[in-house]
């Protein structure tokens, strides 16, 4: 007699709850794994073979400095004109395997992905300071990028479509979609796995090969990611791993020749530099998303307390680490008193502390530089406003070993102060009264950026308008899971307008795969 296993539960941003003790009882015993994993050795990974580099760079966690990751290989310049190598020598071979086999190995990659989520999650969450919503959530976004993108790609049967005749049956017309080569992927700390995942395996998808290169703050998830490709059966050279510094690796992968597409998720000053100056001789694949000063509009006429939840939600998860959060917030004056108590009030009851810890919605910020960042911005906010609540830096019950500050709600600003114009990847909202919601729109307008935003309204006329003229490729309305943040692929697409991103296609949507391809026209005479 045979016994039908129990099928996985699917773990999202949304899943984890606090009643749900099967899952905490599986992320724990990951989690004793994940430790038991931690200061070991990392090699890049080039050609199928792993290489030591120059020396190698120790990874602590910042939850407590005193928490080794890892070591890992610092990357050299000729690694990285290695990894091209063997990535173009890969590469004919892998844009001329059947397009169904690579799919059949890609979705291997993300079964991988997801029976070692508890694992690869716990490493996360020390690797970064996630929680064990976040973590888990993320790394199962990152196998749903697999399968999400190899669905679309089998959808549209591999971008290989029959054209229209002219009228002649002895001509055959055709578009086809065709990889360019080699990609660089240049992934952020912040979303160490799923930003790394999406491009590579786009790239891959489309016929193309990938050299990958993870923040230096961040190298583990990628290790585990690159570990599950080669677990799948990726040939050698298909995909290659070269850590190492931004000023070197992040260089070479930019400058050489041999590369011929580049993804790079980071900071406006740099994808804008690279935008300019990745092509040399003729046009070539830049794909940037830089980030956002993301928006959340309040009418008079919201549900206060929903939209009260769901600002702290964006503003404060993963201590506003995430390029969608909701760093600014225009209110009408009538309801602003109101949102600001909410505000504080709920700020106030946010848990702060070790995010591996289950009772701690909030863990650290990911480095010293984010905590002067916060700093900062919280001196000048008391200096030329108000703060409402929070600012200080934490340093008791063990946080002094970590990177940790209060969640901050300032205002009292005038409406052209940089802190609500300059990105601060900190747990950090602004927020400025308005005499209406259309000034509300015209200054959440008044940005470089446009990747998200949020409107909270219960008159549907001003939530039309609010979709109809604000500038932004995510837009969110009345959500209290999050004003400004959150999507899944194939839920909702992610992709920002003006400085946030360079291609007007977004990420987790069915479009995503065809930016690493091009358009090649075949007409055939019998």
């Amino acid at each position: 007699m045979t016994t039908e296993s129990k099928p996985r539960l699917k773990i999202t941003y949304a899943t984890l709850r606090a009643d749900n003790e099967e899952l905490h009882a599986l992320y724990e015993a990951g989690l004793a794994e994940a430790k038991r994993q931690l200061d070991g050795h990392h090699r890049n990974f080039i050609g199928g073979s792993e290489r030591v580099g120059d020396g190698e760079a120790t990874v602590t966690s910042p939850i407590d400095r005193n928490i080794v990751l890892g070591h890992f290989a610092r990357g050299t310049r000729q690694d990285v004109r290695d990894a091209i190598d063997a990535a173009r020598k890969a590469q004919p071979g892998w844009a001329a395997t059947p397009w169904r086999e690579r799919l059949a190995l890609i979705r291997k990659a993300a079964e991988l992905i997801s029976e070692r989520q508890m694992v690869y999650g716990g490493l996360m969450a020390i690797e970064v300071g996630k929680t064990r919503l976040e973590a888990l959530g993320e790394v199962e976004e990152a196998a749903d990028l697999f399968r999400y993108y190899s669905q679309t790609f089998e959808d549209n049967d591999g971008y290989d479509h029959p054209m229209d005749n002219l009228g002649d049956p002895a001509v055959h017309t055709r578009s086809i979609l065709r990889p360019h080569g080699v990609f660089a992927v240049i992934s952020p700390f912040n979303f160490p796995m799923a930003l790394s995942a999406g491009p590579t395996s786009a790239a891959l998808i489309a016929g193309n090969t990938a050299i990958l290169k993870p923040s230096s703050a961040a190298p583990m998830s990628a290790v585990n990611l690159i570990q599950a490709y080669r677990d799948a059966g990726i040939p050698d050279g298909v995909i290659n791993l070269v850590m190492g510094p931004g000023d070197t690796v992040g260089a070479e992968l930019r400058e050489n020749p041999g590369v011929d597409g580049i993804v790079f998720t980071g900071s406006y000053a740099v994808g804008m530099d690279l935008y300019r100056t990745f092509s040399k001789d003729f046009p070539k694949p830049t794909i940037v998303e830089m980030g956002g000063k993301n928006p959340a509009v309040v009418s008079r006429q919201a549900d206060l307390e929903e939209a009260a939840e769901g600002i702290v939600r964006s503003a404060f998860g993963f201590g506003g680490q995430k390029c969608s959060a909701n760093s600014r917030v225009y209110v009408e004056k009538p309801v602003h008193d109101e949102l600001v108590r909410l505000l504080v009030e709920k700020t106030e009851a946010l848990t702060i502390g070790d995010p591996l810890l289950r009772e701690n919605w909030l863990g650290p910020v990911v480095d010293q530089k984010a905590v002067d960042r916060h700093q900062a911005a919280t001196a000048e906010a008391r200096r030329d406003g108000r703060v409402f609540v929070g600012g200080e830096r934490l340093t008791d019950r063990g946080m002094d070993r970590g990177f940790y500050v209060e969640p901050t709600v300032v205002g009292d600003l005038p409406a052209n102060h940089r802190l609500f114009r300059d990105e601060l990847f900190a747990p950090f909202t602004a927020v400025h009264a308005v005499d209406s919601l259309d000034e509300g729109i015209r200054l959440a307008n008044e940005s470089v950026y446009g990747l998200t935003a949020g409107v909270y309204s219960e008159d549907p006329g001003e939530v039309q308008r609010f979709l109809d003229t604000i500038e932004a490729g995510v837009l969110y309305v009345n959500r209290r899971a999050g004003a400004t943040t959150g999507a899944w692929p194939g839920v909702q697409a992610f992709g920002g307008w003006k400085g946030s991103g360079s291609t007007g296609k977004a990420g987790l949507s069915r479009y995503y795969v065809a930016q690493f391809l091009r358009e090649q026209s075949h007409t055939v005479v019998d």
